[in-house]
């Protein structure tokens, strides 16, 4: 499989998925939807795929000496690698806000999501969301993948809306909690997340496997 993932990094790969891993900084923005990060993040890792239909990839891939259930599962381990670097960079910003920048008036007086964990959890939703919509829904005919992404879309601003909202309705407070506030919900939250990105992750790959070995290319 490295060789696999080493060939869609070198070959397959637009350059805009890794210059979009930068928007995962954009946790630093005071006064800004800062989930809309996650989809630029996703919105580069699109561009992979555009570019690799164009360059007819996907049948270069299933001609190579591999099984095509490996061609599937390289495209998710390189969703999968741009993903996380994003995360990471998006962690790195929740830390400074959190410890760094705490007492900053800028941050404090913001009126949208603040960056916590639970903005860290539900980041990887929307990158679970995309992994589980627009991924799987792209290898069921390997081909088109204009409706997955449009629903992606839809899905994903429908979160980072209710995300948006939830902090403002009385009760819930606490998930837009500023600093260390709240840690342990915080950190249950992202837990939570993460195991809900691994199961979502993981059934799309599955399932697009099975579609993709049912396409005759």
């Amino acid at each position: 499989m490295r060789n696999i993932l080493r060939k869609e990094v070198r070959l397959s790969s637009s350059v805009l998925s890794f210059l979009f891993i930068l928007f995962g900084l954009m946790f630093l923005i005071p006064g800004y939807p800062i989930l809309c990060s996650a989809f630029f993040v996703s919105l580069g890792i699109f561009q992979s795929f555009q570019t690799a239909r164009e360059a007819n990839d996907i049948v270069f891939s299933a001609l190579l000496p591999i099984a095509k259930k490996d061609v599937v599962k390289g495209k998710f381990l390189f969703v999968c690698l741009i993903e996380a670097c994003a995360l990471l960079l998006m962690t790195l910003a929740v830390i400074l806000r959190m410890t760094v920048f705490s007492a900053a008036p800028v941050y404090r007086s913001n009126a949208l999501m603040n960056a916590n964990f639970f903005a860290l959890a539900v980041a990887l939703l929307i990158f679970g969301l995309f992994n589980l919509i627009f991924v799987g829904g792209f290898f069921k005919t390997a081909y088109r993948f204009a409706r997955p992404f449009v629903i992606y879309i839809i899905a994903a601003f429908l979160i980072i809306f209710a995300a948006e909202t939830l902090h403002h309705v009385p009760g819930l407070e606490i998930l837009n909690a500023f600093g260390t506030d709240y840690l342990a919900i915080q950190l249950t939250l992202l837990a939570v997340s993460v195991i809900l990105f691994l199961l979502m992750t993981v059934y799309s790959c599955k399932r697009a496997c099975e579609d993709f070995e049912r396409i005759d290319l």
